[in-house]
């Protein structure tokens, strides 16, 4: 007697897939932020602090970023050693600090938008015109947690003479 084999379970597949996504986006993006002696971390919170108007207060980013404020701390820190942003006083109250970019980091800023770019199409290597704007359609779904609209996904090219992908 033959012990019934389990049907595999797709949705653990689908998420085994994404966290392997996440793990080599992450690998990929570190690699291109590296000779800006930037972190992935450093690099999210600058783009934060580029979305504000005027100069955030520490605590507004960490709720921004869903961090501790410890961590908001640790990364202005090396962000301020590397003359990348400044911590400044708040005008109208002194208990409060507030971080701005420097000249120097709104020049990096420019760089990590190129890098970014370069990871993102690293990545994005594989697939066809049609398959990045389904796979679009499917991430913007995901994220704001909204039933994408129907998307077909275009037929795969035809991969002649190439090997296997490795897995991540």
């Amino acid at each position: 007697m033959t012990t019934p084999v389990p049907a595999p379970d797709a949705d653990g597949l689908l998420a085994e897939q994404l966290l392997r996504l996440t793990r080599r986006l992450h690998r990929i993006q570190k690699l291109h932020l590296e000779p800006l002696g930037i972190t992935p971390a450093q690099s999210r919170l600058l783009r934060v602090v580029a979305h504000y108007d005027g100069p955030p207060r520490m605590a507004d980013l960490a709720d921004r970023l869903e961090v501790v404020p410890r961590a908001v701390t640790t990364l202005v820190d090396g962000l301020e050693a590397s003359g990348v942003v400044r911590r400044v006083p708040d005008p109208t109250n002194r208990r409060v600090v507030r971080v701005e970019l420097t000249e120097t980091g709104r020049t990096t800023l420019r760089e990590l938008r190129t890098a970014r770019r370069a990871a993102a199409e690293d990545i994005l290597a594989p697939l066809t015109g049609d398959q990045r704007e389904v796979l679009g359609g499917l991430l913007t779904a995901l994220v704001d947690g909204v039933p994408a609209p129907r998307c077909q996904a275009a037929p795969a090219a035809p991969h002649e003479n190439r090997a296997p992908r490795p897995s991540s």
